[in-house]
């Protein structure tokens, strides 16, 4: 506690409410402000809810749904940007389900913050619809090659696999 109450005056010196806080105990101070996305990155790059890590493999991952690459990184991690997104299948397996952060619900309610769109119009279409979306809406412009590949590659899973054609010819003589 002293480190995080020293971490705390050095960040607000100049607070005047930061005395009552740290008197109190908590760390509502932390809520209350907004810190940088590197301090917020250095407090949970090792240690969150969404960390998921293997043995014998170097890279660790998230299982974040706001992260596009599930990769354990300052640039995806959807806790600490103010923008993110994720691409999760649709739960019927008929579409993509678009999961981005607004400022709605601010930092108090992060489960406010969150809203879901689903496309279900066609490959082409949802595509389309994405990139509209990055454009548009002025989100992350370094997420749009990530979030096109992330959806194309679950349209791609979603698609029917076609009968090989040994199966026909032998389907064919019976």
């Amino acid at each position: 506690l002293i480190d995080m109450v020293s971490l705390i005056s050095f960040l607000f010196p100049e607070d005047p409410l930061s005395d009552c806080f740290l008197r109190a105990g908590t760390i509502r101070l932390i809520q209350t402000h907004a810190m940088s996305v590197d301090l917020q990155w250095q407090i949970i790059r090792n240690n969150h809810c969404f960390l998921l890590k293997k043995r014998n493999v170097k890279k660790s991952f998230s299982t974040d749904p706001l992260n596009i690459t599930k990769l354990n990184s300052k640039r995806y991690n959807g806790v600490i940007q103010k923008k993110a997104m994720g691409i999760e299948p649709a739960p019927d397996n008929k579409g993509i389900v678009l999961q981005y952060k607004t400022t709605k619900g601010g930092q108090r309610h992060p489960n406010k913050s969150v809203c879901s769109v689903t496309l279900k119009k066609g490959a082409r279409r949802n595509m389309a619809s994405l990139r509209r979306f990055i454009r548009f809406n002025k989100y992350r412009k370094d997420l749009n090659k990530s979030a096109l590949r992330r959806a194309s590659a679950i349209l791609r899973s979603q698609k029917e696999k076609p009968e090989k054609a040994s199966n026909l010819k032998s389907r064919k003589t019976e």
